[in-house]
């Protein structure tokens, strides 16, 4: 649909390289974006980056530690100079597995720095730019963890939590500048991340262990990243002009149908 075009358009994508972030810099490559994919992992945002360039889609990696201001700044700063920022996505972020008792003080700051100033780094960089242009669209990548309460994910859950305090922030300030800004909170989606933590923790019972995670939502199946991807590309379209401050459950109906 002409619509989900994001033709003639510039979009950041945090944590491009891999898993979500992965399937949006190449979602919204094949929609006609310029993709400026921003990574902490050197060879997988260089290997990404050259998947879409194969496909003679437009895109340039960035190595970027989003934690760091100045770094960020620098980059998009740079970005800025030679075309008009028209999308930005926090998706870059970091996951935990502990309660409040045996979280460390050295995980929690790990989390809070990545995950909340982070964003916090890129919304500071980029909406100077946005005003500027007189308008834009913001995503940031929040969680069902944000607005329920799940098992030992209290780090990761005080992180996306702030990150849906920030959307709503942003989107309340900026609305006069017409920059919408939106959050996606994902349920389990299936990705490198996954796998990696099962073989991890459950050696010898991928399987089994992968079941009864999927089994956890209500629609029996752990989400795909090109289904967020997908959802990312209406909100950053014209299809959803008129939406912004709006948090968006992608969850296999976790939210509602496990309560």
């Amino acid at each position: 649909m002409e619509t989900l075009s994001l033709k003639n358009k510039t979009a950041i994508v945090t944590g491009g390289a891999s898993g979500i972030g992965e399937a949006i810099s190449k979602r919204f490559a094949e929609a006609g974006a310029f993709v400026h994919l921003l990574d902490f992992n050197n060879q997988l945002g260089e290997t990404v980056a050259n998947e879409i360039k194969n496909k003679n889609f437009k895109t340039q990696f960035h190595f970027c530690d989003v934690s760091v201001q100045n770094d960020v700044n620098k980059i998009v700063d740079e970005i800025a100079s030679g075309s008009k920022i028209d999308v930005l996505i926090n998706n870059a972020g970091v996951a935990h597995v502990g309660n409040a008792e045996n979280t460390s003080e050295e995980d929690f700051d790990r989390l809070f720095k990545i995950n909340v100033k982070g964003v916090y780094n890129c919304l500071h960089a980029v909406i100077p730019h946005m005003k500027k242009n007189n308008g834009g669209c913001i995503v940031n990548m929040a969680s069902i963890a944000s607005v329920v309460g799940i098992s030992d994910r209290f780090a990761y859950s005080m992180t996306k939590g702030a990150v849906l305090a920030m959307t709503y922030s942003a989107a309340k300030d900026f609305i006069g500048f017409k920059i919408r800004c939106n959050a996606i909170s994902p349920a389990r989606i299936h990705t490198p991340f996954v796998d990696g933590f099962i073989s991890k923790n459950y050696p010898g019972k991928e399987k089994e262990i992968f079941e009864q995670l999927s089994k956890t939502q209500p629609i029996g199946r752990m989400g795909k990243p090109e289904e967020v991807a997908d959802l990312a590309l209406f909100l950053c379209s014209d299809s959803a002009a008129f939406i912004t401050g709006t948090n968006f459950p992608i969850d296999g109906g976790f939210i509602k149908l496990n309560s």
